[in-house]
C-alpha cells in the first residue's frame, strides 16, 4: 500500500513551514497514516530559479504524482530593484509566466492532481527596517527591501493566474490585511510568519483541500488500526487489506 503525497513548494515561508508552530506540521498530523505531506520548500528562491527545480521535483515519468500541489511564491520576485536584495528580483509579467508554466507542468504531471497557489503574505516595512537593525545596525539598510503596496500587486497577479488557468488560490495578502495588528500578530520579521500567522496559512490550506474532495477523511488509512489485529492471528488483518506482506 502506497501513501499518496502532498507537496509543499514554495520559498521559506515553505521551508520553515516544518519548523514548531510552522503551518507543515499541523498539515502533516491531520494526514497522518493517510498521505505524506513533503515539504519542497527552498529559502530565498524566486520563481525564475525555482523553475530549474519542475522537472527534478514533479518527474513527468513519475507513476506516483502527488494529488496536490501548494505553490508558494512570490516574496522574493516582489523584491524592488535598486534595494538590498534587488538580485531576487522577478518583473511581475515574468511571475505571472512562471506561475503558468508551473501549473501547466504539473497538470502535465497528472490532470487530476490538485493545485493550490499561495499568492505571498503582506509586508511591514517597519518589520523589515527593524529586523535588518538587529542584524546589520548601523549598516542596516535604511529603506526596506520590500513594500506591502508592490508585494500587493504580485498577490493580485497570482490570483489572475489561478482563476485564469483554472486552479486552486489562497489570496493570504488580502486574509491577514482582515485582521487588526496583523503586521505583529502574523508577522515575525516583517515577512516571515509567526505562530499565528502559520496558523493562518494552516487553515486556509485545510479549507481548500477539503472543498477539493481532499479531507483526511476521504482518504484510506495506511494498514488496519491496531484494534483491527487479532493478536493471534494477525496475518488475517493484514490480508484483508491486501497488503503485500510476507507472512
Amino acid at each position: 500500500m502506497m501513501r499518496p503525497k502532498i507537496v509543499l513548494f514554495g520559498d521559506s515561508i515553505t521551508e520553515q513551514s516544518i519548523k514548531e508552530n510552522g503551518w507543515g506540521v499541523p498539515l502533516a498530523n491531520t494526514y497522518s497514516r493517510r498521505a505524506d505531506v513533503l515539504v519542497r520548500g527552498y529559502g530565498g528562491y524566486n520563481t525564475r530559479w525555482a523553475m530549474f527545480l519542475l522537472h527534478h521535483l514533479f518527474p513527468l515519468d513519475s507513476t506516483t504524482p502527488p494529488i496536490a500541489t501548494t505553490i508558494f511564491f512570490g516574496a522574493n520576485d516582489a523584491v524592488l530593484l535598486g534595494r538590498t536584495g534587488e538580485r531576487q528580483h522577478v518583473p511581475i509579467e515574468e511571475f505571472k509566466e512562471n506561475l503558468r508554466k508551473f501549473v501547466r507542468h504539473l497538470k502535465e504531471c497528472s490532470p487530476t492532481m490538485q493545485i493550490v497557489l499561495i499568492t505571498p503574505p503582506p509586508i511591514c516595512e517597519e518589520g523589515r527596517l527593524a529586523y535588518a537593525i538587529s542584524i546589520y545596525g548601523e549598516k542596516a539598510t535604511k529603506v526596506p527591501e520590500r513594500t506591502n503596496e508592490v508585494t500587493g500587486q504580485y498577490a493580485n497577479s497570482c490570483v489572475e493566474v489561478a482563476k485564469e488557468m483554472g486552479v486552486w488560490y489562497i489570496n493570504l495578502w488580502s486574509k491577514m490585511q482582515e485582521t487588526d495588528g496583523w503586521r505583529t500578530k502574523y508577522l515575525s520579521d516583517g515577512l516571515h510568519l509567526t505562530a499565528e500567522g502559520n496558523a493562518v496559512v494552516y487553515e486556509e490550506v485545510i479549507k481548500v483541500f477539503n472543498e477539493a474532495g481532499l479531507s483526511a477523511d476521504n482518504l484510506p488509512f495506511d494498514f488496519p488500526h491496531h484494534s483491527k489485529i487479532d493478536s493471534e492471528h494477525p496475518e488475517r488483518a493484514f490480508r484483508q487489506n491486501a497488503c503485500d506482506v510476507p507472512l
